[in-house]
């Protein structure tokens, strides 16, 4: 959400459509990690685990560290932020496939919907990913909108940016930290 929300501040609502779409896309690896057992080796596998959780962590931190460099992150004029639509929607998928408690997290939480006389529970469980993912993006896309509402009057104050952009940065750091510190 919080990569939604740059998104939008710094693109308006186009930029937070996609920032959308990249989050939500990022879910899709994470189901069929669950559906195809990946995520149990995940969950079972240590190594494997710790090996997804701190390229997230490096990504995490990464990502901070280009708000806090990135001087043109909340511009109006001309638009300076130059990335495509493309990669705002790599970013955001990279952002949250790196996570490897969602796999987890899909692991536990679609199978306990299916029944266990399900005639098709793979189906089952697609369909459930997919309802999962269109609320995401539904949520993620009115947090976007609203950021892009009050974009302009959010950008215009020098001192709301700058803070804007540590909150976002210190996020990432805090969700870098949170992650790089949990366990399976």
């Amino acid at each position: 959400m919080i990569y939604t929300l740059a998104c939008s501040l710094s693109r308006g609502w186009k930029g937070g459509f996609f920032g959308a779409l990249g989050s939500t896309l990022s879910i899709v690896p994470h189901i069929l990690a669950a559906v195809f057992g990946l995520a149990a080796i995940l969950h079972a596998s240590a190594v494997a685990f710790q090996v997804v959780k701190f390229a997230g962590v490096a990504y995490l931190l990464y990502m901070a560290w280009g708000i806090i460099r990135d001087s043109s992150t909340f511009t109006i004029q001309g638009e300076k932020d130059n990335r495509s639509n493309g990669k705002i929607v790599f970013h955001g998928i990279l952002a949250s496939v790196l996570n490897p408690k969602l796999s987890v997290f899909f692991l536990a939480f679609l199978p306990q919907f299916i029944s266990a006389s399900a005639p098709n529970p793979i189906s089952q469980m697609f369909g459930l990913g997919f309802v999962f993912m269109a609320m995401t993006f539904i949520v993620f896309l009115a947090v976007g909108f609203a950021a892009a509402t009050v974009r302009d009057k959010v950008i215009s104050r020098p001192n709301v940016v700058r803070w804007l952009k540590r909150s976002f940065a210190l996020s990432f750091v805090m969700l870098a930290a949170k992650l790089g510190t949990t366990d399976r």
